[in-house]
């Protein structure tokens, strides 16, 4: 959507890039962070008094407090869901092998496993790709997409927070190499939404609470730059969450009030004397790191090309639900076939502590240390590979290779991929993949409750990122590109600077007088008009602030002057943030004749820059500020073009990036 008033543009492709405007995706529009300071915003602040202002605050900090409270008691069902289902399924398949071990037949039991796994999918699957496509994945490049500025449909409603925590539950009891801690992100932001907004399209129910806090939390939580009040609330949030998610499972553990759990990931506690390590170690760990960027690298590209192959030909909702099933049926032929095979036969210890420790063809007092590994969550495979008692070894160095490589390949053909290493090598190749440092530094720490190996990780995951963005980018922004997201990076192309705004704007642009012709405004919105006007500019108003306005009959009448009541600024909040389509309003061939005066809803002070202005510096003004567009002007203060978010995505992917668009998309 682009703005009017004095401007509302008609694209043309710049010449550099011909024929691709149209990878960058059009149903997806740009979030505009940036107030709209017309005369009822400014009437409603100074309408307000210091006590106001104040009850205001309190109310964000109460609304942070409850995302968190939300968020932490989703955490703690997902993670108890998982672990009764997965626990079940291990039960059954163990109580199988061990019947026809004896007595022949062992095929009946891979064949369980596969049906349960399959069962588990197909009905995550199902409801993700009938119900709600919004809900596949981690849910993480379309979050991230989000806060920098573009409008992903769907990606915070109720029904697909419903469909994303059964798809995790799914997707983890069934056995597929993914993870329940990457989807918390998504679930967390549709709470946050829904919690700021005070309402529900999905339910088609508004709580009214929130409305005043709806916009602005948008404004200050997702813009992409950041404060010193935003950094308090958003550790308020995670405070709460943290406290609320170990609470609930101190409870469910049977040790009421013990808060001593780190979270969703728990890797066991390590004692500082026994996690010791030498400076001569520390070549060991930058090696460690190039082995995982390596690794993260080889795996990104792998994944590239099967996203691909899907976007191409594992497009229909039936056939998502076929890929899926199957993908378990292997994850379980693949997982019983190295267990049948293992002869990695370890003792069982005098409190045996494992969960589902399974014979098989070992002596009796042994388990199949391989079995261990598939039959478990993520989290408790790490804890036992971690927590050796003295002299004793749980996987040979055979078995942790294994179960490694088959991991890996299994995460990378996994459908809609929100990746999750199991243990093994974990961080050093995730970091290599996704390229989050700083938080999976801090995701260690947490699971191992203990900072003594702080340093090496930071070196690992440091290493592993620059290793792996020589070869290709991380993960998500593979995703991103894919999507034909218009995606800002943080910084403009390198060799930008000879670019100015002339070269990136579109022209040339629509114009509105100050009093328009509801039938002129109606014909623009709706693209059938060809009529250019150049003037100075005297304000700028959006796309959706037109459509309530026509909505509402915000008009006066041509020969009489009579006039509609007088709108507020609720009546925009109502609406958002789904307004409704230009051609479900109505306008009669009277109404067309009406005059309507856009003074006192338009912004009389939008941001503009000289033609001359140079690129990174236009970059930078879109990325501090999160505008949608941004106002070309001559000397004469005359609109001469108008900037997108597209014209700059389009930019910074440069030719390359947009033929691997055009390439996924042929």
């Amino acid at each position: 959507m682009h703005p009017s008033l004095l401007q509302d543009s008609v694209r043309g492709c710049p010449k550099e890039i011909p024929h691709n405007e149209k990878l960058l995706s059009l149903k997806y529009e740009s979030l505009d962070y940036d107030n709209s300071e017309n005369q009822l915003f400014l009437e409603e602040e100074r309408r307000m008094s210091f006590l106001g202002f104040k009850c205001l605050e309190i109310s964000r900090w109460v609304i942070c407090g409850l995302i968190g409270f939300l968020t932490g008691l989703i955490a703690c069902c997902i993670d108890i869901a998982v672990e009764n289902l997965a626990g079940v399924k291990y039960y059954v398949v163990k109580q199988n092998i061990e019947k026809f071990t004896e007595v022949g037949g062992l095929s009946i039991s891979l064949i369980l496993w596969a049906v349960l796994n399959s069962a588990f999918v197909m009905l995550g699957a199902v409801i993700v790709a009938f119900f709600e496509p919004g809900a596949a994945g981690s849910g993480i490049p379309q979050i991230k997409c989000y806060l920098n500025g573009v409008k992903i449909p769907r990606v915070v409603r109720l029904k697909t927070l419903v469909v994303k925590v059964c798809g995790v539950i799914c997707s983890v009891a069934g056995g597929l190499a993914v993870g329940k801690e990457g989807p918390m992100i998504h679930s967390g932001a549709v709470v946050a939404a829904g919690v700021s907004q005070g309402r529900s399209t999905s339910l088609k129910k508004d709580f009214k609470v929130g409305g005043y806090c709806g916009v602005l939390f948008s404004l200050e939580e997702g813009a992409s730059f950041w404060n010193q009040m935003l950094t308090w609330r958003i550790f308020f949030a995670s405070m709460i969450s943290t406290f609320t998610l170990n609470f609930f499972l101190s409870i469910y553990n049977n040790k009421p009030g013990d808060l001593s759990s780190p979270g969703l990931i728990n890797f066991g506690r390590f004692e500082s004397d026994s996690v010791a390590y030498n400076l001569y170690e520390i070549p060991l760990f930058i090696v460690m790191g190039a082995a995982g960027g390596l690794l993260g690298a080889l795996f990104n590209i792998l994944n590239y090309w099967l996203t691909i192959f899907r976007i191409r030909y594992v497009h229909r909702p039936c056939l998502q639900v076929m890929e899926a099933m199957l993908v378990a049926a292997v994850t379980a032929t693949v997982s019983f076939a190295m267990i049948y095979f293992s002869n990695d036969c370890q003792p069982l210890g005098p409190d045996q502590s494992e969960d589902y420790p399974l014979q098989l063809f070992c002596a009796d007092g042994e388990y199949n240390s391989m079995a261990t590994a598939f039959f478990n969550t993520p989290e408790r495979s790490v804890r036992s590979l971690f927590h050796n008692p003295p002299g004793r070894l749980f996987y040979n160095p055979l078995t942790l290779s294994l179960f490694t490589l088959f991991g890996i390949l299994l995460a990378a053909i996994t459908p809609n991929g929100s990746v999750s290493v199991r243990g093994l090598y974990g961080p050093h190749y995730g970091g290599g993949i996704v390229r989050m440092t700083l938080s999976l530094t801090v995701i260690m720490v947490e699971a191992t409750g203990n900072v003594t190996y702080g340093l090496p990780i930071m070196l690992v995951l440091l290493t592993a990122k620059i290793v792996g963005d020589y070869f290709v980018e991380g993960l998500y922004d593979i995703h991103i590109k894919l999507q034909s997201v218009p995606f800002l990076h943080l910084e403009a192309p390198a060799t930008s600077h000879w670019l100015t705004a002339r070269e990136v704007m579109g022209a040339p642009v629509t114009c509105f007088n100050r009093i328009e012709k509801v039938g002129t405004i109606v014909d623009v919105l709706s693209n059938t008009s060809t009529n250019h006007n150049l003037g100075k500019i005297c304000g700028l108003i959006l796309r959706s602030q037109l459509i309530v306005l026509l909505k509402h009959k915000v008009r006066e009448l041509a020969r009489s002057r009579l006039t509609q009541r007088k709108l507020q600024l609720k009546d925009f909040r109502d609406a958002y943030p789904r307004f409704p389509p230009i051609q479900s309003i109505h306008v009669s061939q009277d109404e067309r004749e009406c005059m309507m005066d856009l003074t006192e809803f338009m912004n009389p002070t939008p941001y503009t820059v000289p033609q001359e202005t140079s690129l990174p510096r236009v970059f930078k003004l879109f990325r501090a500020l999160g505008l949608r567009h941004l106002v070309v002007v001559d000397s004469e203060n005359r609109v001469v073009g108008l900037v997108t978010r597209k014209d700059l995505a389009r930019y910074h992917l440069g030719k390359h990036g947009l033929e691997e668009m055009q390439l996924a998309q042929t």
